[in-house]
């Protein structure tokens, strides 16, 4: 099916704006002092979660001033749909974490399952310990079966996309978050 970018400019177009890039910019600097101050001496595995984490990701680790192994994994509950469903591993981790610090960074935190079974996998494997840094948390009235070690920003509970997040395949490249008009 060829993409249709007169709907992605139509999507665009009903969304409001959430998060501007110079306000991630300043997010991206706190998130790598923060994770540098606890890190620095622990040389851990750094791991992205595929396809949010690769604009995060992007940014964040030029800014980490210490010695680091990257990798990545590719664990979903979205695709190409706007609500969450069952763990779908599409890359699992890697066995070099037995012994790790890993620290996994994502878009964003929402109801928690995703990074939950994360964990779950990784200290299942082996993993020395794991800490998770994420670009945005959505601000929830519920608890979440994690919490995240390092959050760039707190975000309202809408469905946003932007800065590595999608909307139904669209607007992943954007330097801003922005949300759907009535979510």
């Amino acid at each position: 099916m060829k993409p249709d970018a007169a709907a992605a400019w139509a999507f665009l177009g009903d969304s409001d704006p959430v998060c501007g890039a110079a306000e991630i910019e300043q997010a991206m600097g706190t998130l790598a002092q923060q994770i540098t101050a606890r890190l620095a001496g622990a040389y851990p595995l750094v791991l992205a979660v595929m396809g949010g984490a690769v604009v995060f990701a992007g940014q964040l680790l030029p800014r980490l001033r210490f010695p680091l192994d990257f990798d990545y994994i590719h664990a979903t509950r979205y695709g190409a749909v706007t609500h969450g469903g069952g763990i779908d591993w599409r890359v699992e981790p890697p066995q070099s974490v037995r012994g790790r610090a890993v620290l996994v960074l994502d878009d964003i935190l929402d109801a928690g399952q995703t990074m939950r079974a994360i964990r779950e996998r990784l200290l299942a494997l082996g993993a020395e310990s794991f800490q998770c840094a994420v670009l945005v948390q959505k601000t929830l009235a519920r608890p979440r079966p994690i919490s995240a070690d390092f959050v760039g920003l707190a975000i309202p509970d809408r469905f946003v996309f932007g800065c590595g997040m999608d909307a139904k395949g669209f607007w992943r490249n954007l330097p801003e978050i922005r949300a759907m008009k009535g979510t």
